[in-house]
């Protein structure tokens, strides 16, 4: 009798780990579909751009709305309350400016960590070396190339000043209901962080509205989780789409290479130098938290945008990551605007690769320039339209005018370069918005330390 009860409570165990983990098991079985589909049945690579784009564009606009669409629904409501939850729980404007600041070094350190390891790899592996006419590599993004021309130019222009200025401009909105109708998520950060502020200042009479905001942002969490249960289905039709369109089999030759070692970088930034600094100033076990935040990071590789993920991030930091509701609700929707640890990492090899291609040794200074610059115009540029083209050309502008400055016998890259990679910058641009969701998610874990909860929950076991 005793047998029987414990096999039957074996079996409520096992049923019990099943239903808690359906979610992940269905989001990573679409993900792998979602690769095979695209590869083997959407992807053809004889068709010309416009084709692909026509199969695979019933398939990406159905993921949009069923997945994409209710996720930025509630994005802009969601930053705004969560980021005013989170500042009148922090409550000390002192408190703040520390968790503020700190949050602001560390998201700058890891974009210069990720930068300068993307140098390393590129520089040590080569990707462009030995190629005799880098312009039979152009044709393939050229259409893509010039269909981003325009935003190219305009983002452009003023080079990495005019990328401050726009910086400050979104930080600093006209109009809040314009800023939100446009998606300015920096400048929603920025009034919610001020409406916080003046609500914790006025002392008593703030209260009823920080129980109205705290009901609110209750609400919204409720929605994500609701949301969350259409992710399986978004995540095939948004990966096989991605994956039909750019096709694996294109990875071969220099741009395969160049592939690989952006694939390296951004693995190497994710698993070993992000996971040894949550190590050294948190004390998490940064493979239990890994595995902790696998729903947002899932989707972010097939949204390929920390926006749109954004719900689910500050959600499974809390209730799955130990994240303290102070530092999620302020520090995730400042990362999502300001943190591009994955996207600086690829510029940085995209580049050093461009230059190697046509024939040009880049030498410290101009590499030290790249640093700077792509640490720099990653937050400069994050809200503007074709936003990694134009940080690429700000780069690449920065770099052609030091080469100017020391000689004129060295030839500049062509603009028009950029249509090389282009082909299977869909893909990689899903990588990289993944490693930008982890870089997020682990500045949460480690500001959590500075701004804990007043009565934290318990510590889960799998990642302490």
């Amino acid at each position: 009798m005793s047998k029987s009860r414990r096999a039957k409570g074996k079996d409520e165990s096992g049923g019990s780990v099943f239903r808690r983990h359906l979610l992940t098991i269905l989001i990573f079985g679409a993900l792998i579909a979602g690769v095979l589909v695209g590869e083997f049945i959407l992807f053809d690579p004889g068709a010309t751009r416009e084709a692909l784009a026509q199969t695979t564009g019933a398939w990406e606009r159905a993921g949009d709305l069923i997945f994409i669409r209710p996720l930025r629904l509630i994005i802009i409501p969601l930053v705004f309350v969560s980021v005013v939850v989170g500042v009148t729980a922090i409550g000390d404007p002192e408190r703040l400016g520390l968790v503020g600041g700190a949050t602001l070094l560390f998201y700058m350190t890891t974009m210069l960590l990720a930068v300068g390891l993307g140098l390393i790899l590129v520089n040590t592996i080569r990707p462009g070396t030995g190629v005799e006419d880098p312009s039979q590599f152009v044709n393939v993004g050229q259409e893509q190339f010039e269909a981003a021309r325009a935003n190219i130019e305009a983002g452009t222009e003023g080079g990495l000043g005019g990328a401050f200025v726009n910086l400050m401009e979104q930080m600093i909105p006209t109009n809040a209901a314009a800023a939100a109708v446009e998606g300015n998520t920096l400048g929603i950060v920025v009034f919610a962080i001020l409406t916080g502020l003046a609500l914790v200042m006025i002392g008593e009479q703030g209260r009823p509205a920080i129980v109205v905001f705290d009901a609110v942002f209750a609400a919204m969490i409720k929605l994500v989780t609701w949301i969350i249960w259409l992710a399986p289905l978004g995540v095939f039709l948004l990966v096989s789409a991605r994956v039909g369109q750019a096709g694996l089999s294109r990875l071969a030759g220099p741009v395969g290479v160049y592939f690989g070692t952006v694939v390296l970088g951004l693995l190497l930034h994710a698993l070993i130098s992000l996971p040894l600094v949550l190590w050294i100033f948190a004390r998490v076990n940064p493979f239990g938290y890994l595995w902790a935040m696998r729903k947002p990071l899932v989707t972010a590789f097939s949204t390929a945008s920390s926006a749109a993920t954004l719900p689910i991030t500050i959600e499974e930091a809390k209730v799955s990551g130990g994240c303290s509701k102070r530092a999620a609700n302020f520090v995730l929707p400042l990362g999502a605007t300001v943190n591009m640890d994955g996207t600086a990492l690829y510029q940085a090899i995209a580049v050093v690769f461009l230059f190697t291609m046509y024939g040009i040794d880049l030498t410290i200074t101009q590499q030290l320039v790249i640093l700077i610059t792509a640490t720099l115009a990653a937050v400069g540029t994050a809200a503007i339209p074709s936003a990694g083209l134009v940080t690429m050309m700000i780069i690449i502008t920065a770099v052609n005018n030091s080469i100017a400055s020391a000689t004129e016998a060295i030839p500049r890259l062509p603009p028009e370069s950029i249509a090389i990679i282009l082909g299977i910058d869909r893909i990689l641009d899903m990588c990289r918005t993944t490693v930008n969701v982890w870089g997020d998610a682990v500045g949460a874990r480690i500001m959590t330390r500075l701004a804990p909860d007043s009565e934290p929950a318990p510590e889960k076991p799998a990642i302490d």
